[in-house]
């Protein structure tokens, strides 16, 4: 994702799409070029927004959300990364992705163990884990290029920072 020269696009279905919308607007928010695809769109035209240069991350609990793994085909004749967010290193989505990060948890909160809770919340922990851990190497970078470029670093210090 770093060396990402495109835009980070980010989809799910249900309460994994709202866990991808914010994790969209947390990565812009930080630096990331980022934006939700709700893949029912997607399949309807709204993939075209997607290029080789971008990345997918696509999130889905059970790792079969038919609407995303309709998409997958059509993402890797397109040569676009994949990585997918499950909660199941055995599905379909895993199995497809270029990465996988697993966010499979115990059981969900909830008294009937049906409503997303846990499994949301491992994953919104992802999300921001990903945008920080993002955001730090952004930042290692530019100091490597501020302690070998002495001009620069001077230029940001009196006009980025005064």
């Amino acid at each position: 994702m770093f060396w990402c020269k495109g835009k980070v696009v980010v989809m799910g279905m249900g309460k994994s799409g709202h866990i991808g919308r914010k994790m969209a607007a947390t990565f812009a928010s930080t630096g990331t070029p980022s934006f939700f695809v709700h893949p029912g769109e997607a399949a309807h035209g709204d993939l075209g927004m997607v290029t080789p240069q971008d990345v997918v991350i696509a999130i889905s609990n059970s790792g079969e959300s038919s609407e995303i793994t309709a998409l997958i085909p059509v993402l890797k004749r397109l040569h676009v990364p994949l990585i997918c967010i499950t909660g199941r290193p055995e599905s379909s989505m895993a199995r497809a992705a270029d990465v996988h990060l697993c966010v499979k948890v115990a059981k969900e909160a909830c008294p009937l163990g049906l409503a997303p809770t846990s499994s949301t919340t491992a994953t919104l922990v992802m999300g921001d884990a990903l945008a920080v851990a993002l955001l730090k190497a952004r930042e290692a970078l530019l100091l490597k290029i501020l302690r070998s470029h002495t001009q620069a670093a001077h230029w940001v210090v009196n006009f980025c920072c005064a």
